[in-house]
């Protein structure tokens, strides 16, 4: 195989020379050498933050790998350990951290062919982890389930790269986060050694990939939980006064008798920038945007109306092509809504505490009435009501931006740090008894899964 002339990398020199020798020995396995499309290949969703897009913007894997069953899958580990080759495993690359970014360049690898669904059982699925979630819950349908949480990049996002780079999102105002027990079932990985093993980790086990970055396995494979497939309505109530939709989103959120996918609090002037939703967000006003199962819609009526809701859309959910659902206005879709009019904003992510959401949702809204719009997320956490948040924020500087956060953890919020790169500085409130460095010792022993973003490993041999 002809292997193109590459500019020698300063990190590595022999990487080159490396990546020739693993073409060589990879055989039929689908590669793209071509570095323009590498390059675009070796980005997310990280330039949503100013500071990552700075640091991340000239990163970029040497080769694009897309195996086509674990079988490739293997032959190319073991190249790549052979020959010390980082490998940065991609999903959909709908991320906002620069996971699927290739710090150390190396083999950017395409998960993408893994997308079968290997069994469906009531209240439970296995499929490959390459699989779209949107097309999951298409072909779900039939069974008359859906999966319990997405994100607002249902549609584009892969369900490996979703539990290996996500939190939660759509659904956790019900179900809580991934890190609840019972939302990961089991994962099938393949470890990065001299030898690959391929491992199922069933139960807590399965948190040890969750939210790691691809740092500590290739998931192959996951099995996931179900939910009853509702018939969803979108919902929006307009509210002339933030704290009066903060009432009425935690009496809605906390009403166990209504079934509910998603309530989110966006104040204005967001949804000045929500597209064909316009019309149905007046000048001025703050809204409520809710997924609400249409045998419940009376009973959430009655919650809102009486505290000063006025709802100017009820409609069927709908996710064909052409169609714009109402969660993909919402969770981090709300800063893109934004982003696409102002490329000066950027976000943060917050945690309330539980017993003082509302308290602290207008408390760091009202120290910052200028650089920060809130928006906030109703979800369950710890078996506890409370509500995370996305503010958008008017960036100025980094060192502005660091006030802010300061400001935030001063008065008790817990913040997830979105401009930074590893995991350490960025998940303060991550899941640690999964004792994920430690799993990552013993099936990555040469650091080599996307290198940089655990950046407390130190690998365990040479």
């Amino acid at each position: 195989m002809n292997v193109p002339a590459r500019k020698v990398s300063a990190e590595n020199p022999a990487l080159p020379a490396a990546i020739g020798a693993i073409l060589a020995e990879i055989g039929d396995v689908p590669v793209v050498t071509e570095d323009k499309v590498v390059r675009k290949k070796s980005r997310d969703f990280f330039w949503y933050s100013p500071i990552l897009n700075e640091e991340l913007a000239q990163k970029s894997a040497d080769i694009f790998v897309s195996p086509r069953n674990e079988a490739d899958l293997v032959t190319l580990v073991r190249a790549c350990v052979r020959h010390r080759v980082p490998i940065t495993p991609r999903g959909g690359a709908t991320g906002n951290y620069g996971q699927a970014v290739p710090m150390e360049r190396g083999v950017l690898l395409d998960m993408t062919n893994f997308a079968s669904i290997e069994w469906v059982k009531p209240g439970r699925v296995r499929c490959g982890a390459g699989l779209l979630m949107g097309k999951l819950d298409q072909e779900l349908k039939p069974s008359g389930q859906e999966i319990r949480l997405h994100p607002s990049t249902k549609r584009t996002a892969t369900i490996g790269g979703f539990v290996a780079g996500g939190s939660g999102g759509v659904g956790s105002v019900t179900y809580g986060g991934l890190r609840e027990p019972g939302n990961i079932l089991a994962a099938r990985i393949v470890t990065v050694e001299d030898e690959p093993r391929i491992i199922e980790l069933r139960g807590d086990a399965a948190q040890k990939i969750n939210r790691a970055y691809g740092t500590t396995g290739i998931i192959t494979a996951l099995e996931m939980p179900l939910a009853p497939a509702w018939p969803w309505y979108d919902v929006i109530v307009t509210f002339d006064d933030f704290a009066k939709l903060l009432d009425a989103g935690f009496a809605a959120a906390k009403a166990d008798g209504v079934v509910k996918k998603l309530m989110s609090g966006i104040a204005w002037p967001l949804p000045d920038y929500f597209g064909q939703l316009k019309p149905c967000c007046p000048e001025g006003k703050h809204i409520l945007a809710c997924m609400i199962a249409e045998a419940s819609l009376e009973s959430f009526r009655d919650i809102v109306e009486p505290l000063g809701g006025m709802i100017t859309l009820e409609t069927p959910t709908r996710e064909e092509a052409g169609s714009v659902p109402l969660y993909e206005y919402t969770w981090n879709h709300t800063t893109l809504q934004m982003l696409k009019a102002d490329r000066s904003v950027t976000y943060l992510q917050c945690l309330y505490p539980h017993d003082r959401v509302r308290e602290s949702i207008l408390e760091t809204a009202a120290m910052f009435p200028e650089e920060l719009i809130p928006h906030c997320e109703f979800i369950r956490f710890g078996g506890n009501l409370s509500a995370s948040a996305l503010p958008v924020i008017r960036y100025t500087t980094k060192e502005r931006l660091y006030d802010i956060i300061n400001a935030h953890e001063a008065h008790g919020v817990m913040i997830a740090n979105p401009h930074v790169i590893s995991l350490e500085d960025g998940s303060r409130h991550k899941r640690v008894d999964a004792d994920q460095a430690g799993f990552k010792a013993e099936i990555d022993p040469y650091g080599l899964l996307n290198p940089g973003k655990m950046k407390s490993y130190v690998p365990v041999k040479a």
